[in-house]
């Protein structure tokens, strides 16, 4: 049995007899977050369902964006524009850059990605279409800590985010839970 179907089977049974959390008036809960928070953070699998309960969030009350080494690329890039809706259409009033010990795209290079892309029958062609962007990303990080300070400051600085809205850095341990509070605005 595939993963997909493992997960559909799963499904099935669970909306047959959803837990007791996930029944009445919280399974509506509205799409608006409680806390007016946005976390920015990575999306290493160590981080799921662990990050939440141990900076005590729930469900309903924060919008979390995830991607690899939460690193930004661009004034306008995939991460500001979510954090735009957050802002505007959501009521975000703050928003975390929330980093993590042992972060995998330290380790990451353009080259190591390339690499593995052609072993996997990528054309170069193609990877020559995003080369610029690909050195920009992945090469530039290198620390998580200094990467969650550059992250704070890209998002500071950006036009398109109002001055009202307080950005702060965190750093988290993917094994012990703890949080460490880097910057605070």
């Amino acid at each position: 049995m595939s993963v997909l179907d493992e997960m559909l089977q799963t499904n099935e049974k669970f909306c047959a007899n959803p837990p007791v959390d996930y029944t009445g008036e919280d399974h509506h809960e509205s799409k608006l977050p409680k806390k007016h928070l946005a976390i920015v953070t990575c999306m290493d699998t160590r981080l799921v369902n662990f990050l939440e309960p141990a900076l005590g969030l729930s469900r309903g009350d924060v919008k979390i964006i995830k991607q690899a080494g939460n690193v930004l690329t661009g004034v306008f890039d995939a991460t500001v524009r979510s954090l735009l809706v957050c802002i505007y259409e959501l009521g975000v009033k703050e928003i975390a850059v929330i980093g993590h010990h042992e972060c995998g795209m330290a380790k990451t290079t353009s080259q190591s990605l390339t690499k593995a892309m052609v072993e996997r029958g990528v054309s170069p062609d193609a990877i020559k279409m995003v080369e610029r962007e690909l050195v920009e990303w992945a090469d530039s990080f290198q620390r998580p800590e200094e990467n969650v300070k550059e992250v704070v400051k890209q998002l500071r600085e950006n036009p398109l985010i109002p001055k009202d809205v307080k950005v702060h850095g965190l750093m988290f341990h993917p094994r012990s839970g703890k949080v460490e509070l880097l910057d605070r605005e």
